[in-house]
């Protein structure tokens, strides 16, 4: 009986120890050209996956496209063009923030519209603030 005890504890050992190089493996067999998909919080500094200011500029055009159609901004966003497109730090990583500017608004707090991007392009935010 004592045999058949010593061999269930080294028999949930070795079954622990495997489950346990397991679950600890997959991060070290991801390899540098391993692709996200989207940003989610990784700050990598993959550089061939930046967009350019005019890519930036586009990007928050598509999204303006997309809160018309939710009807979370009016639609004489629709026609406006991006003012600009800069690169800017906020909480320690680096993000695109274009901004729209539209007079057809009446309430001057919000003629301007800030579109935040990663610098892969990922949508982040979208106010009138610029917070």
């Amino acid at each position: 009986m004592k045999h058949s005890i010593n061999t269930l504890k080294t028999g949930t050992l070795a079954t622990t120890l495997v489950l346990a190089s397991l679950f600890f493996s997959p991060p070290i067999l991801a390899g540098a050209n391993h692709d996200h998909g989207h940003d989610h919080g990784h700050n990598h500094n993959h550089t061939a996956d930046t967009i350019n200011q005019e890519m930036a500029k586009q990007k928050a055009k598509e999204i303006i496209r997309s809160l018309i159609k939710k009807n979370k901004i009016d639609q004489s966003w629709q026609s406006i063009s991006a003012h600009t497109a800069e690169q800017k730090p906020f909480d320690g990583r680096t993000e695109w923030v274009v901004i729209f500017s539209n007079h057809k608004i009446s309430d001057p707090k919000k003629q301007k519209l800030y579109i935040f991007l990663t610098l892969h392009g990922e949508y982040i935010a979208a106010n009138h603030t610029g917070n």
